[in-house]
């Protein structure tokens, strides 16, 4: 399997992060995705990522880190190494009043005009969306873009059967954390049933959100994303082998990546 979406660089990770990889290869993993927060983190991420051969990264900063200084040539020189597979993650939180939601929105379109920009100087990736209470909204922006909808990921989705529709119409793909397997969140298990095949991810967003049934581990780690999958598989009545199969495509079509098979003594 493939996490397309954790946070190797973000504490407590970063502190363990040779022993943290080392077990999720161990696990069966064949490749993670370190996803970048600020300008800063874009070169930490892409630091990292070359320092594995499964690794990737992202570059781009996030809505909640949108009332920090940025400096769009530290992602730039980030985006433009080939370990770094997409942009992001970026978009809006409504779930907090802090950065203030007019903040959030002005850096968001400052983000899509210099991606805007990137891609006319052919660095073109794919954009991972954080997407918290504002469907409506961030559809709405995107819509307004430049960019193929079927380049953008909502990851971590969390909303209801009616906002993956939403997604799935404007032509996104979604993915799923650990929070799909949690017994209170059943409106994000029948969102999963409706995405296609062709257009589903998983992930942990480590260090965050811990799977069932391992919720009460902290913290989460890249190698739990199996129990993910295994749920998925099962509530889409899909061979669990065949939906790894399944996602491991996906993974390396949208990010435009090749997964390495398991080298021996690596896996379960």
């Amino acid at each position: 399997m493939i996490d397309t979406h954790c946070h190797l660089t973000l504490s407590p990770l970063s502190k363990d992060t040779d022993r943290i990889i080392t077990d999720a290869r161990n696990a069966g993993l064949r490749g993670m995705i370190t996803v970048a927060t600020t300008s800063d983190d874009s070169q930490r991420s892409l630091a990292l990522a070359q320092q594995h051969d499964h690794l990737w990264c992202s570059a781009g900063v996030h809505p909640l880190y949108s009332d920090e200084p940025i400096q769009w040539d530290l992602v730039k020189s980030a985006a433009q190494h080939e370990k770094c597979v997409a942009w992001g993650e970026l978009g809006l939180d409504n779930h907090y009043d802090h950065p203030p939601h007019a903040k959030q929105v002005s850096v968001l379109e400052e983000q899509l005009a210099f991606i805007q920009t990137c891609h006319e100087e052919g660095i073109e990736k794919p954009i991972i969306v954080h997407c918290r209470d504002s469907f409506d909204d961030l559809i709405d922006i995107f819509s307004c873009a430049p960019f193929d909808p079927s380049r953008y990921v909502f990851h971590c989705f969390t909303g209801t059967p009616d906002d993956a529709r939403h997604v799935l119409d404007f032509g996104g793909w979604i993915s799923f954390t650990g929070v799909v397997t949690f017994k209170n969140a059943r409106e994000v298990a029948e969102a999963a049933k409706l995405v296609p095949d062709d257009r589903i991810m998983v992930e942990t967003d480590a260090p965050f959100l811990t799977p069932e049934p391992l919720r009460k581990i902290r913290p989460n780690e890249p190698q739990y994303v199996i129990h993910t999958a295994r749920f998925l598989a099962q509530l889409r009545g899909c061979d669990e082998h065949k939906f790894e199969q399944i996602t491991d495509e996906n993974a390396e079509r949208f990010f435009g990546i090749t997964l390495a098979p398991m080298k021996s003594g690596e896996g379960n």
